[in-house]
């Protein structure tokens, strides 16, 4: 989430001790918040016994946000804590699309309630684990718990003083049980539901909207969205729906020599009566694609796409890692007079030194893009330039001179988050985008530790701090929650801290979301920290794996034919979006999920058809646009031929590159003489980016190596392999194609 900041109207802001400085390496860093800034709400809505750092920017954060939830959206369930209990519905049984979106339906199937509770004024977080969460609604002697998760049919409760009450929203009939059946079946229409009463449990209510378990005590009760009415199927859930799970955990590796990435998911259950292992999960298309799971062919929809039911304790997947490299090697066509004419213009301004965490983030990120670029073209001088830039910036946001200091990373114990100041886009009040921002930063670090890993090493605690808040790694991490940014059964980060909105959470930048997890790929290779480098790997993959199928769907299987746009600029929880949060110029809701083009976006490039696609509808819907401008003003239609961009035509031309590097020149070369790039852009990257795609061809994602920086082109049939060497040794980089290219040290290598 990007543009405009929603607040509540009663935010509060927190009263905290004087900040002090802390010593971190180099570094240092404010233990509470500058004087006059704001920070994120005092209110944290969770219970005495819910320990450690509070996670934010989940699917379910709006529960601890607010005294209940806005809308969530775990899949296939959706649910949002309102005052009778949990509301409960089906978002697939009615997906809808359009122009604008593809929207789930429902929201009114039924509430899970208590028997002795009629309103409840809160819901708070009592637990959660790696995909699932914990709500407490009521009193410990006179309320419930509610346990859900990403992937589970099931709601699980735990009741104290009363029973289980459900109350069906719609017109509904049973096709299993009665009043003496612990088990019931209901319909409505072509949604099915199993409520699960403990065994010797009777029913009230029967034949009405309010349904009561009589549970004898008994404290367990859970409910289930089933894929159809059939007997077998509620016997397959009756199975599960004693057995609550009680934790989740995801776990990753990297396999450098298969150019893979493993995704174990687990789950602890704690049986009540009888059970089979395991639980019940609904796989997402980019895990279900990729997994060793016994699917049961079971199906639920959802607006990512169908979803898979596997039973068991767990399942892996397994992911490529996509080609990525530093940066793209200087190929013949690119002038290194050229090129160094326009690293000149590049840094001929005064640079911006300071400013918030995502326009200097932004900055960063440039001056890092076009390091190698003058490393290769030989100009010491912007190679010196850009990295005093980037230190200086940096070494002074990564220390904090005293309490009343800016350009200062300060840390919030209450939420046990670290905000840079100045803050913008929410990332200070909600929390906002800290991937996003931070990534830059990451990312640039890298690029210096590529060149002097000293460098890295004596600004390593900062580094790890910034790494910390937006994927910590360590679950008993007391400063950090474990993956704040990135959610990983989803596949994919989310942006808001707090995702009070009716449709869940967001994220609008999924490839500056890639170019955070580039950073920590890029940074953890440097230093020889593989710990780091198998996250990033890890995060990089799974991200990519997320975006191919829901920002792009690049094999055209998921977005429904009644979703005419070519892609989906913002992912949220209960849809999928056409459109910013800041523009609706075609090349801003195009572009958002385009830059920072860096040697980290050939992912951009794995399905050619695609990136053809995506350019095609860009123009198509450019020139509508300004046609209809013109119509309006009363003035000639437009006659450019995608040549008409008004921003970020840099960027559009880079990626026109990746199908149709001639067609991206000719429109470079049209360029005016005051020609701006993208804030994040230069001159010189666009101009070697040009170049390298017509002397390479187009991205070849079938051939991978045996190192994370290799990537392989093809071009009229003739394949172009080319590896980085970021250690201090020479290295062999074999490909899976055969082929193999000595790589001396700290240096790219192309062949032939």
């Amino acid at each position: 989430m990007r543009f405009p900041i929603l607040t509540l109207s009663v935010l509060l802001i927190p009263v905290l001790p004087a900040a002090e400085v802390v010593k971190a390496g180099a570094g240092s860093y404010l233990n509470g918040l500058p004087a006059g800034v704001k920070g994120p709400p005092e209110m944290i809505y969770k219970t005495d016994e819910a320990k450690g750092p509070m996670p934010t920017n989940d699917w379910w954060s709006s529960l601890a946000w607010m005294p209940l939830s806005d809308a969530m959206f775990p899949h296939p369930l959706a649910v949002k804590a309102v005052e009778s209990g949990l509301r409960v519905w089906y978002p697939g049984s009615a997906i809808a699309a359009s122009e604008a979106a593809i929207m789930g339906g429902g929201g009114e199937d039924l509430v899970i309630g208590h028997s002795a509770v009629a309103e409840f004024s809160e819901a708070r977080v009592a637990d959660w684990s790696d995909w699932f969460v914990t709500a407490q609604m009521g009193e410990k002697t006179k309320g419930m718990r509610l346990t859900f998760g990403h992937g589970s049919p099931f709601v699980f409760a735990e009741y104290a003083g009363g029973d289980p009450v459900v109350t069906l929203n719609q017109e509904a009939t049973l096709f299993h049980g009665g009043e003496k059946d612990a088990v019931l079946g209901v319909k409505m229409g072509a949604r099915y539901y199993g409520l699960f009463a403990p065994a010797g449990s009777t029913w009230k209510g029967i034949g009405t909207k309010s349904l009561v378990a009589v549970t004898h005590g008994k404290s367990y009760f859970s409910i289930a969205l089933l894929p159809d009415d059939s007997a077998a199927t509620l016997e397959l859930f009756r199975k599960h729906a004693y057995a609550p799970v009680t934790d989740s955990k995801v776990a990753w590796s990297y396999d450098e020599k298969s150019a893979t990435v493993t995704t174990t998911f687990s789950v602890t259950t704690k049986p009540h009566e009888a059970s089979a292992p395991g639980t019940l999960l609904a796989l997402y298309p980019h895990q279900w694609r990729k997994t060793n799971a016994s699917l049961s062919g079971k199906t639920y929809q959802s607006v990512r796409g169908p979803m898979k039911l596997a039973a068991g304790a767990g399942f892996s997947t397994t992911a490529a890692l996509p080609a990525v490299l530093p940066s793209l090697p200087l190929t013949p066509s690119v002038d290194k007079t050229e090129l160094r004419k326009n690293l000149a213009l590049d840094l001929k301004d005064p640079p911006q030194l300071t400013g918030d965490t995502y326009w200097l983030g932004k900055q960063l990120g440039k001056w890092a893009t076009m390091i190698p670029l003058a490393e290769q073209a030989g100009d010491t001088a912007a190679v010196e330039e850009c990295t005093r830039r980037i230190r200086t910036a940096m070494e002074s946001f990564l220390t904090a001179k005293d309490p009343a200091d800016t350009d200062v990373f300060a840390y919030e114990p209450k939420w046990g988050t670290l905000i840079g100041y100045p803050a913008s886009y929410g990332s200070d009040q909600e929390l906002n985008d800290h991937h996003f921002h931070y990534g830059y930063f990451l990312r640039a670090a890298g690029e210096l530790a590529r060149r002097d890993p000293a460098w890295a090493a004596k600004w390593k605690e900062m580094l790890d701090l910034l790494t910390r808040d937006v994927v910590g790694t360590n679950r008993q991490d007391k400063m950090f929650p474990f993956l704040r940014c990135f959610d990983p059964y989803a596949g994919h980060s989310w942006a808001s801290g707090h995702a009070k909105f009716g449709d869940g959470n967001n994220n609008e930048s999924s490839s500056e979301a890639a170019n955070a997890w580039f950073g920590l790929l890029l940074l953890g290779e440097a230093t020889g920290d593989k710990a780091l480098r198998d996250l990033g790997a890890w995060l990089y993959a799974t991200e990519i794996s997320a975006i191919e199928d829901y920002w792009f769907d690049v094999r055209d299987d998921l977005h429904p034919a009644s979703y005419t746009p070519s892609v989906v600029t913002m992912v949220w929880g209960g849809k999928g979006a056409n459109g910013t949060w800041f523009s609706g110029n075609p090349e801003a809701v195009h572009g958002i999920n385009f830059l920072p083009v860096t040697g980290a976006s050939l992912y951009l490039g794995r399905w050619p058809g695609y990136a053809e696609k995506n350019y095609t509808a860009l123009v198509k819907e450019n020139l509508a646009g300004d046609t209809a401008a013109a119509l309006k003003d009363k003035k000639p239609a437009p006659s450019h031929d995608g040549t008409g961009f008004d921003q970020w035509a840099d960027v559009m031309w880079m990626y026109r590159a990746l199908t149709s590097p001639a067609d991206a020149l000719r429109m470079w070369e049209k360029r005016p003489a005051d020609f701006k790039p993208e804030a994040g852009n230069s001159l010189s990257a666009t101009y070697a980016w040009l170049n390298a795609f017509k002397d390479l061809g187009t991205l070849d994602k079938d051939v991978t190596a045996d190192t994370p920086f290799a990537a392989v082109f093809q071009k009229e049939g003739k394949r172009h392999h080319v590896a980085w060497n970021l250690g201090s040794a020479p290295i062999i980089v074999k490909f899976s194609d055969g082929t193999s290219v000595e790589c001396p040290p700290k240096s790219v290598k192309m062949k032939p």
